[in-house]
């Protein structure tokens, strides 16, 4: 009679920073695992026959076959084997939500903690940051096939699609509107989460393949689709990704002391103002903050607010914590910094100091009713429940949507009423020809690997179109 497996079904810890220290500093909070501990975390996994781990990754990373090389300690097969599907392993190893996607579906999750597959795949990708010479040798020599294409944006749809399209034999040209490529991983998402090292890095793995990247390129001023179709490209890929904010409409919005979370991460994150006067980007912080929002936006402006400062943060959200979006890590990390859940609440109104800057939020009591077409309970006002919290800085985090300068410049690109242009899910077809769509442009903001997912399908039509 063969003997029983035994299986640890508790996953080895993230080591991280102390909260004591890492709420003052910009550092990444994740310090990443260390050998034993990656072979300790592999060693879990059970090699499903049936790896459903593997569909419910967005970008179909063959996750038991990379966990087994780590385990064996074949660490250039490991990063052969991510990469094939995935070239930008060392940011979806940091930002990607598994928990929700292969993490979910772990075979071990039903008794235990799923392998951690993210951590895993950091580890895999910063051991190959530190060993040039794999990544140089496992590239592949590749012949240009004749065809060119346009990717409008760098963020993660447009640097997938245009490795997968590069190694392919297309001629890409990414055009970016900011002064540094990289997108939202640059401008959105902070250093003490995903440090902009590591995002230059993947984007120099993206440039390597024969990636040309324009920067401080407009596309609808500097040139239109039309003019870039008109002008020797062969196809277009949208993915400017979605970066007008959503405000509450609600009196006293316009108040100094009000920021949009895009403006206010992209002045600290991009523009390095957490590293002021070093950088010439100042950044004013009150000593009393309130973040409008419950998404993984608002809870990075929240433990940014707290490292430039802040005394008090207060997350004010309209529904449970049940309800929120953000991840349960970075809720988790986030209380611990020190940000106060102010929770089945609403603002109403600002109210303005005598010099015009904003002094207070009104806000009043929500309860939960019946889902909404989101699947989340809806809230509902509470009568009589109004209350005032004094703030001298607001950030408001409710989401974003496209900018309206490709759809308006472009004939017979069709938008829906949200502003987002009409792509094929399955594979990014507009209704322009020879135009394709994907990212948050595509879906409104949605994650860093659902972006990635929509590149990757959309540079497959891609090749399919011009091999008929």
């Amino acid at each position: 009679m063969s003997e029983k497996i035994k299986i640890n079904l508790n996953r080895v810890p993230m080591p991280k920073q102390e909260v004591a220290v890492r709420r003052r500093n910009f550092n990444e909070v994740a310090l990443g695992y260390r050998e034993q501990q990656a072979v300790e975390e592999a060693s879990r996994c059970i090699q499903c026959k049936k790896p459903n781990c593997i569909t419910g990754c967005p970008v179909g990373v063959n996750i038991p076959e990379f966990i087994r090389a780590v385990r064996e300690g074949d660490m250039p097969e490991a990063v052969r084997i991510i990469k094939s599907t995935n070239s930008l392993p060392a940011i979806t190893g940091r930002v990607c939500p598994q928990e929700t996607q292969c993490e979910m579906v772990c075979a071990l999750n039903k008794k235990g903690a799923p392998i951690a597959v993210g951590r895993l795949e950091r580890y895999v990708a910063d051991w190959e940051r530190s060993h040039p010479e794999i990544e140089e040798r496992q590239k592949k020599r590749v012949t240009f096939n004749g065809k060119k294409v346009a990717i409008v944006g760098s963020g993660p749809a447009g640097l997938t699609c245009a490795a997968d399209l590069a190694k392919l034999g297309y001629e890409v040209t990414i055009f970016e509107a900011l002064h540094v490529a990289g997108g939202v991983l640059m401008y959105g998402i902070p250093e003490f989460r995903l440090p902009k090292d590591v995002v230059q890095a993947e984007v120099d793995y993206v440039k390597s393949l024969g990636v040309e990247i324009k920067l401080d390129h407009v596309i609808g001023k500097i040139a239109t689709v039309d003019e870039l179709l008109q002008n020797g490209y062969d196809a277009v890929f949208l993915s400017p990704g979605a970066g007008a904010p959503m405000f509450l409409n609600i009196p006293g919005e316009n108040l100094s002391g009000i920021y949009s979370a895009n403006e206010f991460l992209t002045r600290t994150n991009l523009m390095k103002a957490y590293r002021f006067p070093e950088y010439d980007t100042p950044i004013k912080v009150g000593r009393n903050v309130a973040v409008i929002g419950g998404g993984n936006v608002a809870m990075d402006a929240s433990r940014c607010a707290l490292r430039l400062g802040a005394e008090g943060v207060h997350l004010i959200y309209r529904r449970s914590e049940v309800e929120m979006p953000a991840r349960a890590e970075e809720r988790e990390n986030a209380k611990e910094e020190g940000v106060i859940f102010k929770l089945l609440t609403n603002p109403s109104r600002f109210i303005e100091d005598e010099s015009g800057k904003v002094k207070a939020v009104e806000c009043y009591e929500m309860e939960l009713g019946e889902p909404d077409e989101s699947g989340r309970r809806r809230p509902i006002q509470k009568p009589g429940t109004e209350f005032t919290m004094p703030v001298d800085t607001v950030i408001v985090a409710l989401g974003t949507s496209p900018n309206p300068i490709i759809p308006s410049t472009t004939k017979g690109l069709e938008v829906t009423k949200w502003g987002t242009v009409k792509a094929d899910e399955d594979n990014g077809r507009t209704s322009k020809g020879r135009v394709w769509c994907g990212g948050d442009m595509a879906t409104g903001a949605a994650t860093v690997i659902s972006a990635m997912g929509a590149g990757k399908r959309a540079a497959a039509d891609i090749n399919t179109y011009f091999e008929g």
